[in-house]
């Protein structure tokens, strides 16, 4: 499913991942839920290079009415990518890669509490999520550009944990999501499994106002790593 994301990494690392020019500092954060600006790559029509913004995570369509569309629109099922009104114009278009560090599910305990996982690259390096984007203009002016995320059913270890993850590109697959003259290749939009690893942290992430590195610290060990 993917309810919240987190991003820690330094401009440094931003640039030399995604091979961008230049990439603003990005303030680290560990508990984003949907609203609030992700970090995304993209290649706008007319330029050749990569560039890294902020973009409002919850698709707000061209034609939608009001913003707050985009509440419902922060992830975007593989499965109907091509058929979905809100959706299919962006993935002929308007393509990125959500990066971070890693994304948070949420194991379903039955009648007990759900309990959070924190899934990550197994070699820690940062993750490109497959999004999709798009610009809003509001009767006033208003421009806001946002951006969905792009879930399929969930591989190894997040099966475990829940029964949707999002879609994480492979390195090697990026500039072909990123291309907008491409058709979607049925290859990059097949369920992935990507190396990761997944392991149980606290119930102080629930909160999205909690935003610090204490989201990402390890449960106790009687709760252990899932992998």
């Amino acid at each position: 499913m993917c309810g919240r994301t987190a991003l820690t990494a330094s401009a440094e690392d931003l640039r030399a991942t995604f091979g961008l020019d230049d990439a603003p500092a990005v303030t680290p954060h560990y508990n984003v839920p949907p609203s609030q600006p992700v970090a995304a790559v993209r290649v706008l029509r007319g330029s050749p290079k990569r560039s890294l913004e902020l973009l409002r995570w919850g698709l707000v369509p061209s034609w939608a009415d009001d913003v707050k569309m985009g509440h419902r629109l922060s992830l975007a099922r593989v499965e109907t990518l091509t058929t979905s009104p809100a959706f299919r114009d962006a993935l002929r278009h308007r393509r990125c890669l959500v990066v971070v560090s890693g994304f948070y599910e949420w194991e379903r305990g039955g009648k007990g509490p759900s309990h959070p996982y924190f899934v990550r690259s197994r070699d820690g390096a940062l993750m490109a999520l497959a999004g999709l984007w798009e610009r809003w203009t509001s009767r006033d002016g208003e421009v806001v550009e946002s951006c969905a995320i792009v879930t399929q059913p969930a591989r190894p270890p997040v099966d475990a944990v829940h029964d949707r993850m999002p879609l994480v590109l492979e390195r090697a697959e990026w500039d072909a999501w990123l291309d907008p003259a491409a058709e979607p290749a049925e290859a990059l939009l097949a369920p992935h499994a990507p190396g990761l690893d997944a392991y149980a942290v606290s119930a102080h992430v629930n909160d999205p106002r909690h935003d610090d590195a204490r989201c990402l610290q390890p449960e106790a060990p009687a709760q252990g790593a899932l992998f």
